[in-house]
């Protein structure tokens, strides 16, 4: 996953969200920017009874924070998401001894990024390509 670093400044090259099922983010604030949430049509969970076991499907989750703005979040892309937002960019992934390289083209010259997890190298990668833009 990438670090919450790397997404503000993914965010702040202008990099824009359209929140789907599936996606990831934490809460800008210092309070709750280790809690990461991840966005889902309705919360399914498992509910035991006597009878035996139940998945059961929830329209809301009840707890104490009940909506946050969307301005006030903070998108934590997939590896799939960046290589998309990559698109024609985007020239490789290797596994190296010490984690990955991410290979893209930038005004026609070859750059990497390396990190010991894919995510994060890929994140670099976007950001270098989202800086040039």
């Amino acid at each position: 996953m990438i670090t919450v670093d790397l997404a503000r400044d993914l965010q702040d090259a202008g990099l824009i969200w359209s929140p789907l099922a599936g996606d990831r983010f934490v809460v800008a604030t210092d309070a709750m920017a280790n809690d990461v949430f991840y966005l889902a049509d309705m919360t399914v969970d498992v509910q035991q009874f006597v009878g035996g076991a139940v998945i059961g499907f929830n329209g809301v989750a009840e707890w104490a924070l009940d909506s946050v703005d969307l301005n006030e979040t903070l998108w934590l892309p997939r590896e799939d998401q960046m290589r998309a937002v990559l698109g024609l960019s985007f020239a490789g992934l290797a596994a190296t001894e010490g984690g990955y390289v991410v290979v893209v083209i930038i005004e026609g010259q070859r750059h990497q990024f390396d990190h010991r997890d894919a995510e994060n190298a890929y994140a670099m990668a976007l950001l270098a390509v989202l800086r040039a833009g």
